[in-house]
């Protein structure tokens, strides 16, 4: 009979999760603050799939779904990925709390909203405090994030 640890339970899960998604599963999550923001992300998807690099799309909010995205993060290398691509717009919160949970590099696109033409998205996903870096791509520059995430991912 084999004992069951906290070890071989934590190991077990993992082979789990890695069943679930295996080796061929996305190596590139891409989340997203809003459904309004999905059409300006979709470039990094369409660009990674033109390159073989399989992805995963989801919106959630750092402001009305924090467990989900410190969940995303913090299961995100579990399940395979190695780049997370964040888009957000007006307060562009989503990339650098993604950033801070997780240590796989994270590519923030700032989204253009409804005033001050995008910079203050640009400026919050930029001004990140030491330790939590977040790579920061032009305003609506979703598919250099993707062109960003390939180049990490074939280094």
């Amino acid at each position: 009979m084999t004992e069951i640890t906290p070890d071989t339970q934590a190991e077990a899960q993992i082979e789990q999760i890695e069943g679930d998604f295996g080796a061929s599963g996305p190596l590139v999550g891409i989340i997203m603050g809003s459904k309004n923001d999905m059409e300006k992300m979709l470039p990094a998807e369409k660009y990674l799939g033109e390159q073989g690099i399989q992805s995963e799309v989801h919106v959630m909010s750092a402001h009305r779904d924090p467990e989900k995205v410190r969940e995303f993060c913090t299961t995100a290398r579990a399940r395979g990925l190695k780049v997370i691509i964040a888009g957000a717009g007006m307060s562009a919160a989503l990339p650098g709390v993604a950033a801070a949970q997780t240590d796989l590099p994270v590519i923030g696109v700032p989204i253009l909203g409804k005033s001050l033409g995008g910079l203050d998205a640009l400026l919050a996903v930029a001004q990140m405090p030491p330790g939590v870096p977040v790579a920061c791509v032009a305003i609506d520059g979703a598919k250099n994030a993707g062109v960003l995430a390939a180049r990490i991912i074939n280094a």
